[in-house]
C-alpha cells in the first residue's frame, strides 16, 4: 500500500470530521434566528469549528505523504484519492443525519453558556458522565415531516448553482493540487502549493456571492421581514447543494489536477 493503513484510515476520518462540521455549520443560523442569540451561538460554534480546522492541519501532510510515496513507486493513486473525496460526501451525509440532534444539543449548550459565561467551563461540564448520558438520550432520528412546509420559491436559483460549483472546487482544492504532482513530479512542490490558491479562489467566490445573500435572508428573518421557514429552506438548500458539490468533486478532480500540472509543466 502507498501509505500505512492506519494513516490512510486517519486521513479518511479527518476528512469526514471536516465535512461533518462544515455541514453542521449551516444549521447554526436556525438556532440563531429562533432564539435570537447570534453572538452566543457564534462564540460556541467557533469552538466546534476549531476541531475542524485542527483536523485540516493534519490532512495536508497525510495527503502529501501518500502522493510522495506514489511518485517514488511510480504508481497512480487515483483510487485512494477518490476514496478521500468520497469521505467528503460521507461526512456531509453524516452531518445531515445529525443536524436535528445537533440543533437540540446546541440550543441547550447556548442556554448553559448564558449561565456559566465561560466556554471552558461549559466544555468541562459537558464531559461529565451524567451529561454525556443525557446527550446520548437527546439523539433525534431525522423524519420527513421535519421538511414539511419548506418553500423554495424565495431562494435564488443562482445561489444554488453557485454553491454547488464552489463546494465542488473547495472539495477537491487540496486533493487536486497534490494529485497534480503525479503528472509533474519534477515540480511537485510548486504544484502541491497551489492548493492554497484554489481554495482561496473558492473562498473569494463564497464571500462575494454566497455569504452576503444568505446573511441577508437570515437577518430579514430575525427582524421579522421573512418567515422562519425561509431560513429553514435556505439551510436545506445549502446543505443539499453542498452534498451535490462533493459529488461534483469526483468529476472535477482529474481535470483540475491536469490543469494545475499543465501550468507547471
Amino acid at each position: 500500500m502507498i501509505i500505512e493503513t492506519e494513516l490512510f484510515y486517519g486521513l479518511i476520518l479527518l476528512t469526514i470530521i471536516i465535512h461533518f462540521v462544515d455541514t453542521l455549520s449551516y444549521s447554526v443560523r436556525l438556532n440563531s434566528v429562533k432564539n435570537g442569540n447570534f453572538a452566543l451561538s457564534l462564540s460556541l460554534f467557533n469552538l466546534i469549528v476549531l476541531v475542524s480546522r485542527t483536523a485540516n492541519t493534519f490532512q495536508g501532510p497525510l495527503i502529501g505523504k501518500m502522493i510522495d510515496n506514489s511518485i517514488k513507486m511510480n504508481y497512480d493513486p487515483i483510487i485512494y484519492v477518490r476514496q478521500v473525496v468520497f469521505a467528503t460526501t460521507a461526512g456531509t451525509i453524516l452531518g445531515i443525519v445529525f443536524i436535528p440532534t445537533f440543533l437540540k444539543i446546541f440550543a441547550k449548550a447556548v442556554s448553559k453558556l448564558e449561565v456559566t459565561g465561560s466556554v471552558p467551563s461549559l466544555v468541562v461540564q459537558s464531559l461529565s458522565k451524567g451529561n454525556i448520558k443525557r446527550i446520548a438520550k437527546n439523539v433525534i432520528r431525522p423524519k420527513r415531516r421535519m421538511l414539511k412546509g419548506i418553500r423554495l420559491k424565495d431562494i435564488p436559483k443562482r445561489l444554488l448553482l453557485l454553491n454547488v460549483l464552489i463546494t465542488g472546487v473547495y472539495t477537491i482544492g487540496i486533493l487536486s493540487a497534490y494529485y497534480s504532482a503525479i503528472y509533474v513530479p519534477e515540480n511537485r512542490l510548486a504544484a502541491s502549493a497551489s492548493s492554497g490558491m484554489i481554495n482561496g479562489i473558492a473562498s473569494i467566490l463564497l464571500t462575494l456571492f454566497i455569504d452576503p445573500k444568505t446573511a441577508l435572508i437570515t437577518d430579514e428573518a430575525y427582524r421579522g421581514k421573512r418567515e422562519y421557514g425561509d431560513v429553514k429552506a435556505l439551510v436545506v438548500v445549502l446543505i443539499a447543494t453542498k452534498l451535490i458539490g462533493t459529488l461534483l468533486g469526483q468529476l472535477l478532480l482529474v481535470p483540475a489536477a491536469r490543469l494545475i500540472a499543465f501550468l507547471y509543466s
